[in-house]
């Protein structure tokens, strides 16, 4: 998933600098979208690795 956010901040950075600024902004929001549904992922996956064992 944050590779995918990285390629999307990739394509956005490159369409910026060749003009493209509908390409840009889209590419752009995506990378953020992916970006926070990584990070509440990675949150999840903290919280539910630290449980006990069951008794």
């Amino acid at each position: 998933m944050l590779g995918w956010a990285l390629t999307f901040l990739i394509i956005a950075l490159i369409a910026g600098v060749l003009g493209f600024g509908v390409v840009a902004g889209t590419a752009a929001t995506i990378a953020k979208i992916l970006f926070f549904v990584f990070l509440v992922l990675f949150v999840i996956g903290l919280v539910m690795g630290r449980r006990g064992p069951a008794v």
